[in-house]
């Protein structure tokens, strides 16, 4: 194997399962979050040559990764849908905190717009800066910020209103 191909092997080996979580948590569909990842992961090998040469390589596979959303969802339109809908799998009920503040934190990054999802995800969970957050969604550390203000706001309220919610139908 190259040094190149060894290079690119072992960064995706190393990244891909926070390239998987944050498509996830931008997206919210864990079949298009595979498919996104996919896709980047095929146009990251092709251009490795010139990506691994940049000064931060993580922000530019997630650069790529948003732009590989956006492009899914500005094109979602077009497919064609023999069914309605499928049923998700129900599932199964585990008593631990942790899995219910997660499906409450998944829900509630569904709730906001995709530019306050994807800066709390850059920025909270895969634990970007400020720059390269700015750099990844391709806008201003000014933006960044006061969508991260935005975003936080919003996700305290539909959070607040979970937790109520859960709170009366004890």
């Amino acid at each position: 194997m190259m040094d190149a191909e060894r290079e690119f092997v072992e960064y995706v080996s190393a990244r891909l399962p926070s390239l998987h979580r944050t498509a996830f948590l931008m997206c919210g569909d864990a079949h298009l979050a595979d498919d996104v990842v996919q896709q980047t992961l095929t146009a990251l090998y092709v251009n490795w040559r010139k990506v691994s040469r940049a000064d931060n390589v993580d922000a530019y596979v997630h650069r790529m990764l948003v732009h590989k959303l956006v492009d899914e969802k500005r094109l979602s339109w077009s497919k064609v849908r023999l069914f309605g809908s499928t049923p998700e799998p129900e599932r199964p009920v585990v008593p631990h905190d942790e899995v219910a503040e997660r499906d409450s934190l998944v829900d509630a990054l569904a709730h906001l717009p995709r530019g306050q999802r994807t800066v709390l995800v850059l920025r909270f969970l895969c634990d970007l800066s400020l720059t390269d957050t700015a750099a990844a969604m391709g806008c201003s550390e000014g933006n960044v910020k006061s969508q991260t203000a935005r975003a936080l706001t919003a996700i305290r309220q539909v959070l607040a209103v979970t937790e109520m919610a859960g709170r009366n139908s004890k």
